[in-house]
């Protein structure tokens, strides 16, 4: 599944996506309102671009007509855990890289709103913070076009030290 989120709550179902070093997702609401800036005011590129395992979207979006979907860019049917993807992997999608963040993402309050408090303690859970169960964050390294479909892959590469 591949989502754009143009504005807060708002969410559009694609195709495909562009994706960009400088922009991350052209008309994204990342370059707009991030929760994560840099200090000379600009958005953080650690956090363009979010992924949600498919599993973890299945368990907490039971709702789908009454409730709005979490907003992740991509949704992937791919293990996101710190000892598969340690900070600095490169994921290839398309034609695009991308680099995974150092950012954990804990879940904001509209996700204890949407899809309760259980499912926010489960996300925030000592136990389960290296399983990443919200997601991973990253940015682009490579920009490129991102296809419903194309295969996610993670380099063996990676820009870790």
């Amino acid at each position: 599944m591949l989502c754009l989120r143009p504005a807060m709550g708002k969410r559009q179902f694609v195709e495909k996506i562009e994706v960009t070093v400088e922009q991350g997702i052209p008309g994204e609401r990342w370059s707009i309102s991030p929760w994560m800036r840099l200090p000379d005011g600009s958005p953080d590129p650690s956090i363009q671009i979010c992924f949600l395992q498919k599993r973890v979207l299945d368990l907490i979006w039971t709702d789908r007509e009454n409730t709005v979907h979490p907003g992740d860019t991509f949704i992937v049917d791919m293990d996101l855990s710190e000892r598969n993807l340690p900070k600095g992997s490169l994921l290839h999608a398309g034609g695009a890289i991308l680099e995974v963040s150092g950012e954990f993402n804990n879940a904001c309050p509209k996700w204890k709103k949407r899809y309760g408090e259980d499912a926010l303690q489960w996300v925030r859970a000592p136990e389960n913070r290296v399983l990443r169960p919200r997601g991973i964050l990253a940015k682009v390294h490579r920009g490129g076009v991102i296809a419903l479909g194309d295969r996610l892959t993670k380099n063996d590469k990676s820009l870790r030290p």
